[in-house]
């Protein structure tokens, strides 16, 4: 792209003219009609009115004053305070005014309010999360590096809500819902330590009985994401002779103690990310630290399982947020770009990408919002949808994850030169992006918590049935799936028989074959007169690419109109 080429060369009329950052759209909400088709499909009426104001807020926050705010906020991350002028240790983190307006935006949105306020709770439940983050889907959309922090918060609340007493509940919950920002307390989890990363069952941090729930806590914890969190949930050791998961129990470590001076927590330093940057992540040190218990004691993994399953979820949204705003920043770009007598979308391989790109996020939308889905109707009391949810949780982290950090990438590609250029958020999209697919459990990790799974939980079979229910209500898509559904059968089946290293390896292609034919399904389920705009084209490339008829073959690429369909975006 040359230096001197002028602006006018890339909005051509002012009917398409495209501002700051080429957002064409004023409202994240209203330009989405993905967005807007699930939830008037799958909230209630009830439901949706609650939070019609508040997605048409965070839509139009996300859309407009975020973009610039998050763009400041990560490029002034958060600085360490050590100590003050008398030479006293604070530990004081401190953060650009931008990252307070996002917070004062997200508290705004009610992402939390509706699932923890007790009245909204009790009147909402079986569809919190749906709500929750239909506000944070178009959040991340603008910022994903705050939505760390928030999902911790969001994590916090559940084990509070699930674990803790009726004193702690009244004490903290208010904290979380508050419609004030000033009141606002968010969360965070010490999990990961040096001896052990991944491998939680080889933490090492001691817990030491004091008195009634309190102990003191002792040791490093590694990665702490929002280090300045005002509660905390760390794992710790009661009995160094229990090794492993089974030895650890969990604590909650507020910020402040009851008289008000600082919990005992020394940061040692921030860490230095490629992104996420607007947010704290630190190395601590827990040095008589007062936490308190919080369930039985050597129970804490299983505690802390239910915050990480709902960080998956978060990391599902913020990847599909992600990956949805750079392809939807490329798509508008094309439409106003003119190359070589055209504009750029209307060139055949510019096309054919996008089918590519849009087709891969079309799929991993309704992916993420089932397994969102599936966590509601867990909490609800729904055991099928539990044992669901099982797998396809871990499913749908490693996924979206990994294919949106492609489509933010090709998505880049897509934009040229420009689209490499710190002056707007694409390069900031992909440094975000990169995290996702390590944090919560990496790809190797996934894989074998999928594999215990498949061997403890009912939830492939629940899969494929659901599979074979979209087979029998589509008729020109029965063979294709049952034929799939045979063979993940029957490799299935295969696996249990191998040994322990080909069993694992073995399982990175079974679970691969097993999401792609579950979102082929899970498309058909969704596909209505309104919705074939951007399922039929999606659907039609992952049968193609899903079971190609020849390797070599003639590609036609989609008409311009069939591709704005599939992007579903208003210009």
């Amino acid at each position: 792209m040359s230096a001197t080429a002028s602006k006018t060369s890339y909005y051509p009329t002012e009917k398409n003219k495209v501002l700051h950052n080429f957002i064409a759209s004023n409202n994240f909400y209203e330009s989405d009609q993905i967005l807007q088709h699930y939830v008037r499909h799958k909230i209630s009426a009830q439901g949706l009115a609650y939070m019609q104001d508040k997605l048409q807020y965070i839509g139009k926050a996300a859309a407009g004053p975020m973009n610039e705010l998050s763009l400041d906020a990560d490029k002034n991350g958060p600085i360490l305070v050590k100590r003050n002028a008398f030479g006293e240790t604070v530990n004081e983190i401190k953060f650009h005014p931008s990252y307070w307006e996002l917070m004062k935006i997200a508290v705004k949105s009610g992402m939390f309010r509706v699932k923890w306020e007790p009245s909204l709770q009790a009147q909402f439940k079986p569809e919190g999360h749906r709500l929750g983050f239909a506000a944070g889907y178009l959040f991340a959309m603008s910022e994903s590096g705050q939505y760390c922090p928030l999902c911790m918060t969001d994590g916090v609340a559940r084990l509070i809500d699930l674990f803790c007493d009726d004193e702690d509940k009244a004490r903290l919950l208010p904290h979380i819902y508050t419609e004030d920002a000033a009141q606002f307390y968010t969360g965070a989890m010490y999990l990961t330590e040096k001896t052990g990363g991944s491998d939680v069952g080889a933490s090492i941090t001691t817990a030491t009985h004091k008195e009634g729930k309190t102990f003191a806590l002792n040791g490093e914890k590694w990665f702490c994401s929002n280090a300045n969190a005002e509660i905390i949930f760390a794992l710790a050791r009661t009995d160094n002779e229990v090794k492993g998961t089974r030895g650890l129990s969990i604590f909650m470590v507020e910020k402040n103690l009851p008289d008000g001076t600082r919990n005992p927590i020394d940061v040692i330093r921030l860490k230095n990310k490629l992104g996420v940057r607007s947010m704290a992540s630190a190395e601590t040190y827990l040095t008589d630290t007062q936490g308190t218990i919080v369930g039985e004691e050597f129970q804490g993994f299983k505690v802390m399982i239910e915050m990480v399953n709902l960080s998956r979820v978060y990391n599902s949204v913020a990847a599909l947020s992600c990956s949805r705003r750079a392809l939807v920043e490329a798509y508008q770009f094309l439409n106003t770009r003119k190359t070589f007598g055209k504009t750029a979308i209307e060139h055949a391989l510019i096309r054919t990408k996008l089918t590519e790109l849009g087709a891969l996020n079309v799929a991993n939308f309704y992916l993420v919002w089932r397994a969102i889905e599936a966590l509601d109707n867990t909490d609800a009391g729904n055991e099928r949808e539990a044992q669901l949810f099982r797998i396809i949780n871990p499913m749908t982290k490693k996924w979206s994850a990994e294919k949106g950090v492609y489509i933010v990438r090709e998505s880049m590609e897509l934009m040229g030169g420009l689209g490499y250029i710190e002056d707007q958020v694409m390069p900031k999209l992909m440094r975000d992006m990169m995290v996702l697919p390590i944090w919560e459990g990496s790809g190797n990790i996934i894989i074998l918590d999928m594999l215990r799974a498949l061997w403890k939980s009912n939830g492939l079979t629940v899969l494929l049935e659901e599979i074979a229910n979209s087979a029998n209500n589509s008729p020109e898509n029965a063979e294709f799936l049952h034929n799939g559904i045979s063979e993940l059968v029957a490799f299935g089946e295969s696996l249990k028989a191998l040994p322990q290293d080909e069993m694992e390896a073995s399982a990175k292609v079974f679970f691969e074959n097993l999401t792609s034919l579950y979102q082929i399904s899970l498309l058909i389920d969704n596909l209505d007169k309104e919705s074939a705009a951007w399922i039929s084209p999606a659907l039609t490339y992952l049968k193609n690419t899903y079971f190609p008829s020849t390797k070599l073959q003639q590609v036609r690429p989609l008409n311009v109109e069939t591709v704005n369909g599939l992007i579903a975006w208003n210009i």
